[in-house]
Formats: C-alpha cells, sequence, structure tokens
C-alpha cells in the first residue's frame, strides 16, 4: 500500500503505457527496492538479524510468471 501511494498509477507524470498502465510504475517501484540481494550464508544458515529476510515483491497488476535465480559464491 505505501508503494502504490508514493508511487500512484493515478499521477500523470508516470506515463508509460506500452505493456499497460502500471508499467511505468512497476519500473520506478523496481528501481526503489532494487532488483537483486545478496547476503552471506554460513555452514548453510544465512546471516542475518532478527528482522531482516527476503521479500519478493510484484508490482504489476497482472503480471505474468516470474523466475527466480539464486547463485551461491563460495565454499
Amino acid at each position: 500500500m505505501f508503494f502504490n501511494q508514493l508511487v500512484s498509477e493515478d499521477n500523470p507524470n508516470f506515463l508509460h503505457t506500452d505493456e499497460g498502465p502500471d508499467d511505468m510504475t512497476s519500473h520506478i517501484k523496481s528501481s526503489l527496492l532494487g532488483s537483486s540481494v545478496s547476503f552471506p550464508i554460513d555452514k548453510g544458515i544465512p546471516q542475518w538479524g532478527i528482522w531482516q529476510g527476503i521479500y519478493l515483491c510484484e508490482h504489476r497488476n497482472s503480471a505474468t510468471s516470474r523466475s527466480l535465480v539464486i547463485i551461491v559464491i563460495g565454499e
């Protein structure tokens, strides 16, 4: 809800409708949140704080299927 208020589809400044009215706002939301994440893993356990986690966000109203790519670097 926060991002929908921050980057509203009703805002005339966000005009890019080649792929639908939510296309431009989805690009902006993705830019704000980023499209990748990296974090350390030790002995198979993610090393993040108690309130940290990974959240997958879809910004399109009628999205197509997505793929998730996980790359592990190290030992």
